[in-house]
């Protein structure tokens, strides 16, 4: 077998001619157009195998249409996926029986996307039908690449729905549980759905199953701080974290900006938060998440934890590997975690 390497895009052509110098004709005529030739020998190649490595057109003269041959070629195109039509050029001499010989590749290869050229035939005139046929077999390629992604697609949504669907259900029982009335739990819900929708929201816009930090803080607080001076102060390092990690710590800081509005710094004109963040300087990095609230009501420690705090216990704690420090500060609420960033970017 003689290869020629090809330099375009285009697939590699299989040749069946056994007899003369049709073969190195051919050959050296596409090599000059840059495409890959694979020369298949009946004496000593097994054709098999060549076929086995998807050749992207076939040409063969009515010499090598032998019994096995035929066979061979037939079985290849039955295996065929149901994206592929592979192109087969057949080189027929002028006194050839060509009814006979197209009725019989027919009945051996039924489907197949047969072309008959009479030899001799123009050197110009093969090599435009043989790269026009391999176009096709790119078409047919690029058509199967976008079935593929297309099917790809349907199932990452469907698998999305069912993730947001468990959390809008998963939400609803934990507020269900933690109101009394009808209005409480349509007040909180529709809160924390916000807060999930704009965690999707900066998500999408990544284009990906990261994101960054400061997108998810922004969209989280953004209803919040109105058009005044911002009452929730933001800052941190440019992080990038996962999809997953990101629901967490924005359904937590809405969790806190509602405590905040209800009985905390925000519930005061003067009143203010800091959400910060940082990442260590030593090996592995450690991510460290703060809210600080500030120039509000004199902090007494509940005797009972609430829903709010429970939830932002149970997440926080879940998500970065253990409890959060949770202070009631006389001055203000302080909440503080953190874990190895590595954490945060798993899926």
């Amino acid at each position: 077998m003689n290869e020629v390497a090809g330099e375009s895009e285009l697939d590699w052509v299989l040749v069946l001619a056994p007899f003369r110098k049709d073969a190195d004709y051919i050959a050296a005529s596409l090599r000059e157009q840059k495409v890959a030739v694979k020369n298949f020998s009946q004496a000593n190649d097994d054709l098999v195998h060549h076929l086995s490595v998807s050749p992207g057109v076939i040409v063969i003269t009515h010499e090598a249409l032998s019994p096995s041959v035929v066979a061979a070629i037939g079985k290849h195109l039955l295996a065929q996926p149901d994206w592929s039509e592979v192109p087969i050029l057949v080189l027929l001499e002028r006194a050839a029986p060509v009814a006979r010989i197209r009725a019989r590749l027919e009945r051996s290869w039924p489907g197949a996307r047969l072309l008959f050229h009479t030899r001799p035939i123009a050197q110009l005139e093969l090599i435009n039908s043989i790269q026009t046929n391999l176009l096709v077999r790119l078409r047919q390629k690029q058509v199967r690449d976008a079935i593929d992604r297309e099917v790809e697609l349907r199932l990452e949504l469907n698998h999305r729905i069912k993730n947001i669907l468990a959390s809008v259900a998963s939400i609803f029982q934990m507020t269900r549980r933690g109101t009394s009335t009808v209005e409480e739990l349509a007040t909180d819900f529709t809160g924390r759905l916000h807060a999930l929708s704009n965690v999707h929201t900066a998500v999408f816009e990544a284009g990906g199953e990261a994101v960054s930090l400061s997108s998810v803080v922004n969209l989280t607080i953004a209803p919040y701080n109105g058009d005044g001076p911002s009452r929730i102060r933001v800052h941190g390092p440019d992080v990038v974290i996962s999809r997953a990690s990101a629901t967490t710590i924005a359904l937590c800081l809405h969790e806190l900006t509602t405590n905040a509005i209800k009985y905390g710094a925000l519930s005061q004109k003067e009143g203010s938060v800091e959400v910060a963040w940082s990442l260590s300087e030593e090996a592995p990095t450690v991510f460290s998440l703060h809210w600080v609230e500030a120039d509000g009501p004199t902090v007494v420690e509940p005797t009972r934890q609430g829903y709010g705090t429970k939830y932002v216990r149970s997440a926080l704690g879940s998500l970065f590997g253990s409890k959060p420090e949770i202070s009631f500060n006389p001055d203000g609420l302080q909440c503080h975690v953190a874990t190895p960033l590595m954490r945060l970017q798993q899926g």
